[in-house]
């Protein structure tokens, strides 16, 4: 934010919008007009310093605006006008505040002497996203334009990062006042805590030298903090285990001898097992939701739980925390390596890295070409990860190669995953490879998509072809909702109620590519996957597709079915690990 100043200038509440997005350094705009919203889009018409990227569905703009917010660091902002513009914003909205992203929502209202008369294009915008945003401002006057947006930016990218909404009436945007950037934020009763508490992180690296089976159970809010360097200092000090959750791929390598993988669901044996047998998890910026615990009332009986998280609501939410520690991840793990480092006390841990070791080596997660030889999903995803690199931005939408994308990409560096973990959001993918593509305009940047979810948002293709994004998507054709079909074949007897798609027939997804001004590529037989590939990283002056036809009955293993402990993990249908033997 620039240093505060005060003019006299006259503004409309329109310009005043476009100068202050100015002042707070928005660089990037994901809209769309409308008529609530469309006196902001005159004085927008003439920023220098601002663009506009028209985007073709709302949903699009706040997804874009997420994965620009991902891959900068930076505040991501979105414009929509009232009514279902709007309410076209309230998946993204949840989708931010799910995962932690700062973005600023901006939306136009009917004039304020409409507001409650069910006007057209009249929605309470505020009222329905008020659960899902950090904060949220209705602006009814012109002055206070200034004031709303410093301040919803200053919240959006401070303490827990997260959606607000800037919901400006449309006489605001019209009437005229006096610019004043405001010299203070009044922001009563917002001060996120930052720094921890001595005595906690004392308490904490006190159960960590007397444990004997601790694991960092390391979550998103470290890749948010920037703490990835101070965490591989903590594990290589200590010599603990690490487990990254699907939001923390990256933050640890995975070719780290003490990476155990991802917990959960859909993890790995020895990240599950870890878990689980655990006497100590040492927890950073992650939230014991449900998909990594399983059954809550089993996971992790033996554990204590330090708990650390910028956010105190999250800190015994679900998990009863014995070290609650509030404050930025980067800070609590630098005092907790000066502390250790400071003692000559270690945790007696040989035992247990032999074990989680052993059963990294027993059980690897891995794949099976198909017999009738047709694509392997995991292939095609490994091969994308192995030719283009760990450099490389991965977006990818929900469900089952959302997953294999999790284990079979390289995640050797933090910050270059970006998908939904929290809400689930179909439809994520596209417009969120494009706003990273957008922020990261000199880096490789794939879309790992499902055919269902592409069909979705594929239009922000058109966005991109019209605007220069040149992003890579390859949709992963299954011809099905593959993971509902999954939870089909294993609960529900394989009776498949409305999970075929039967996108062997429409659309041709080459065809609808090249439709939107993008560059169709299409594999089928295993021995064209390479070269497809190589391709589309040969394109860099326009949006490539490419369609991946793959069997349709490939499974994600291992797995924990929903609701069940995670001591009943699956490593391939009715086939599960034997813990006995350990030594612990």
């Amino acid at each position: 934010m620039s240093e505060p100043q005060s003019t006299a200038d006259q503004l409309t509440g329109a310009q005043s919008l476009v100068r202050s997005l100015e002042e707070v350094g928005a660089d990037v705009v994901f809209g769309i007009p409308g008529g609530a919203i469309l006196p902001a889009y005159d004085p927008l018409y003439d920023s220098t310093k601002v663009r506009h990227i028209l985007v073709r569905h709302e949903q699009g703009a706040g997804h874009a605006a997420e994965g620009y917010a991902m891959v900068t660091g930076k505040v991501g902002v979105c414009m929509a006008t009232s009514g279902p513009g709007a309410t076209n914003l309230v998946t993204p909205i949840a989708d931010a505040h799910m995962d932690s992203v700062p973005i600023v929502a901006i939306t136009g209202q009917v004039a304020g002497p409409s507001i409650g008369t069910d006007a057209f294009q009249e929605a309470d915008i505020r009222g329905i996203t008020m659960p899902i945003t950090k904060h949220s401002f209705l602006v009814t006057e012109a002055a206070d334009i200034p004031a709303a947006i410093a301040s919803a930016f200053h919240i959006a990218s401070t303490g827990r990062p997260g959606p607000v909404l800037v919901d400006i009436t449309k006489d605001a945007l019209q009437a005229s006042a006096g610019f004043e950037w405001p010299r203070t934020l009044d922001l009563p009763g917002y001060r996120p805590v930052t720094k921890p508490h001595t005595k906690q992180v004392r308490e904490a690296a006190k159960l960590i030298t007397a444990s004997r089976r601790p694991v960092l159970y390391v979550g998103g809010g470290v890749v948010k903090a920037g703490a990835a360097k101070e965490l591989k200092e903590l594990a290589e000090l200590t010599g603990i285990p690490v487990v990254t959750t699907l939001m923390a791929l990256g933050v640890f390598p995975d070719s780290h001898p003490q990476n155990m993988g991802m917990p959960g669901m859909h993890g790995t044996v020895p990240a599950v097992g870890a878990l689980q047998r655990s006497d100590l998890l040492i927890t950073l910026g992650a939230r014991f939701d449900d998909r990594v615990t399983g059954k809550l009332s089993s996971f992790a009986p033996g554990a204590k739980v330090i708990h650390a998280d910028i956010d105190p609501a999250e800190i015994s939410k679900n998990r009863t925390a014995d070290v609650p520690i509030v404050g930025d991840c980067k800070e609590v793990i630098a005092e907790l390596v000066t502390l250790l480092r400071s003692t000559d006390t270690h945790p007696e841990i040989g035992e247990w890295v032999h074990y989680l070791t052993d059963l990294k080596k027993r059980y690897p997660t891995g794949f099976e070409m198909p017999e009738d030889g047709s694509l392997s999903p995991q292939h095609v995803i490994k091969r994308i990860g192995e030719m283009t690199g760990p450099d490389a931005y991965y977006a990818s939408g929900v469900g089952q190669h959302q997953m294999w994308s999790a284990h079979y990409l390289p995640w050797e560096l933090p910050g270059r995953w970006l998908n939904s973990g929290g809400l689930g959001t179909m439809g994520y993918c596209v417009p969120a490879a494009m706003g990273a593509k957008v922020g990261k305009p000199d880096s490789v940047v794939w879309g790992i998509d499902g055919d269902g979810c592409f069909q979705m948002t594929n239009q922000e293709l058109v966005t991109c072809a019209l605007e220069g994004i040149p992003v890579k998507i390859a949709v992963i054709n299954n011809q099905s909702l593959g993971m509902v079909r999954q939870w089909q074949t294993l609960f529900y007897g394989s009776r498949y109620s409305n999970t075929d798609l039967k996108t062997n027939r429409v659309p041709d997804f080459q065809k609808l590519a090249e439709a939107m001004g993008c560059v169709g590529l299409r594999a089928e037989d295993p021995n064209d996957v390479d070269a497809v590939i190589d391709k589309a990283l040969s394109i860099d002056d326009a949006p490539v597709v490419v369609e991946f036809v793959v069997h349709k009955d490939a499974m994600v293993w291992p797995m924990v079915a929903a609701g069940t402990s995670n001591d009943e993990i699956k490593v391939a249908r009715d086939m599960a690990p034997i813990w006995d033997g350990e030594t612990l």
